[in-house]
């Protein structure tokens, strides 16, 4: 029996999807039947591997964090409307982080007295029928549509693929009722690559000029980026770009490796620091290549006078109501492809030497002065400080680790410490919706499963997490990874944006606000009991680095996730 369902199995394997997280329901008969089918005949090879999620968010962030590391779009199979409703945050995360994924959900049957295989047998079909399912998520999807015929569900598996992959990439939705994923169909052979993938193309040969003689005749060059890294020959036409020019790098709420932290020519990261930074400040040409948010206007902005010149994937920001950062040149193009066209031009350039020997020392002088700073932070004193904690973690993994970052009110520090330097070492959500790091960290390992894959999350972002479904998932998929909680004792982040806008308030007279998290969760033990994790809680210094190392050997050489719970100081 060949069926819808059968088909949308094979066309996803034909068109690279290795793997579908599955939170099944009884919309999901076909597909059961099809990989049982599959199973008992010797063909498993011919559908993706289905992945038990037993939560949907977690569903979600894996395939979220497995494309994110290997830039290859998962599936995600969800219950009908309910299903699709506990996808939430992760389909925010998702659209935001311009992330491809491919979402698949039942709808309750069409039918009631038998009229088809399928048709409504179970009380809940009737309870979870809804006018519009697809409404639920369209304004973060760049595709949705509904298979009504088996015939062409492969086309249309593949046409929703073509969206998720054509930049600005992101999450695409299909749905079907029951009766369609059941029916019987021929077979269809179709060819994948009759769905080509659109890039976000190239500058005009003027734009690219443009750009080169505003670097070039600039004093105080400054390049603001935050996602060009996803691509890492973006990365290697950053740092050439840069060296030929001494123009300083600022990274602006980075969510991956966009240029190397030890070059001498980088000048950090800003988050949500209540600071004008002084690289910003200074810059009278600045080039923003792929960020969302180049700089928080109310607190950091550049100078009035500044020339300020915009290349994006999606320069429009088509899905931010409110956006603009006075840009005198917006263009949409592929980074790396930018990048190279300008090198080119610059190439083509006589530049004055003597201008790009001062810029370059100035903005060294810039880096040696930060990363001092940061060493002089990262020592340790009477109690455990998120920098020290990162710093030691830092020592423990390597360079070629991959570091999940998910700290919220620790963003900065992660991002400042945990001293990632190689393109594709350091990933965060791309969205603000939190939880996403714990079922990222499974995807991520099963995209490399050779590769240490290392969750940093604060207290509330864990409990988002769904930690106990992360952690059954671990160990079944065998995903072991290390997770560090830097434990706030509660969400600190709404406290910060209280007192940002009431800084004199009885907001910042009172300390029971609704934010703490008293009396607290044994966060390691639930990793413990559901997955076998190394459960261990630090709330000293000194016991930092050996409850590290130990975490490490437990996921590299015992094949299990480990969890440090770490107890901050507060204030």
């Amino acid at each position: 029996m060949y069926t819808t369902s059968a088909a949308i199995l094979e066309a996803l394997r034909e068109a690279g999807v290795e793997y579908v997280f599955a939170n099944l329901g009884s919309d999901h008969s076909a597909f059961l039947e099809a990989y049982a089918e599959a199973g008992a005949a010797g063909r498993k090879a011919q559908y993706p591997t289905l992945i038990t999620c037993p939560h949907e968010m977690v569903a979600m962030s894996a395939a979220h964090g497995f494309a994110q590391s290997s830039g290859r779009a998962q599936a995600v199979l969800v219950h009908v409307e309910c299903g699709t409703q506990q996808l939430g945050g992760a389909i925010h995360n998702a659209a935001k982080g311009r992330v491809p994924v491919l979402i698949l959900a039942g709808t309750s049957p069409a039918t009631q007295e038998g009229e088809a295989r399928g048709s409504r047998n179970e009380f809940i079909h009737w309870i979870q029928d809804v006018f519009d399912q697809r409404g639920i998520v369209r304004g973060y999807m760049r595709y949705d549509n509904q298979i009504h015929e088996g015939a062409n569900a492969k086309q249309i598996v593949n046409r929703a693929l073509q969206f998720a992959y054509s930049e600005p990439k992101g999450p695409v939705y299909l749905m079907a009722t029951r009766e369609v994923l059941e029916a019987e169909i021929r077979r269809v052979q179709i060819d994948p690559t009759q769905w080509p993938r659109l890039s976000a193309g190239a500058l005009t040969d003027a734009d690219a000029a443009r750009v080169a003689q505003a670097l070039a005749t600039a004093r105080r060059p400054l390049l603001v980026t935050s996602y060009a890294g996803r691509n890492p020959a973006a990365v290697a036409e950053l740092v050439t770009l840069c060296t030929r020019l001494g123009c300083g790098v600022l990274e602006s709420v980075p969510g991956y490796v966009n240029f190397p932290c030890t070059h001498e020519l980088y000048q950090g990261s800003q988050w949500n620091e209540k600071r004008q930074n002084p690289a910003l400040a200074e810059a009278d040409t600045i080039l923003v290549v792929d960020s969302d948010v180049p700089w928080i206007p109310q607190i950091n902005r550049p100078s009035d006078d500044a020339t300020i010149l915009h290349i994006d994937t999606d320069p429009l920001k088509s899905q931010m109501p409110l956006w603009y950062i006075h840009a005198r040149l917006a263009a949409r193009a592929d980074a790396a492809t930018a990048l190279a066209q300008i090198n080119g031009a610059l190439a083509r350039m006589t530049l004055d030497s003597a201008a790009v020997r001062e810029r370059t020392a100035h903005y060294a002088r810039r880096h040696a002065a930060r990363r001092a700073e940061l060493e002089r932070l990262e020592q340790p004193v009477q109690t455990l400080t998120a920098e020290y904690l990162t710093a030691c973690v830092r020592a423990a993994i390597g360079p070629e680790a991959v570091v999940l970052s998910e700290g919220v009110t620790n963003f900065h520090v992660i991002a400042n410490h945990a001293g990632r330097a190689l393109p594709g070492t350091l990933f965060t959500s791309g969205g603000g919706s939190l939880g996403w790091s714990g079922g990222a960290a499974v995807g991520a390992k099963l995209a490399a499963p050779g590769r240490l894959i290392v969750s940093l999350t604060g207290d509330g972002s864990y409990m988002f997490s769904i930690p106990g479904t992360v952690h059954w998932m671990a160990r079944r998929y065998r995903t072991p990874f290390l997770q560090v909680i830097y434990n706030n004792q509660g969400w600190r982040a709404p406290r910060f944006s209280a007192l940002g806008v009431h800084p004199d308030g009885f907001a910042s007279r009172t300390e029971d606000l609704g934010v703490s998290f008293e009396p607290p969760p044994d966060y390691a033990g639930i990793a413990a009991a559901a997955g076998g994790a190394l459960a261990q809680t630090v709330r000293h210094p000194q016991e930092v680095e050996a409850a590290v190392a130990r975490a490490v050997h437990a996921v590299r050489e015992e094949g299990r996730c480990a969890v440090i719970d770490a107890w901050l100081r507060q204030g």
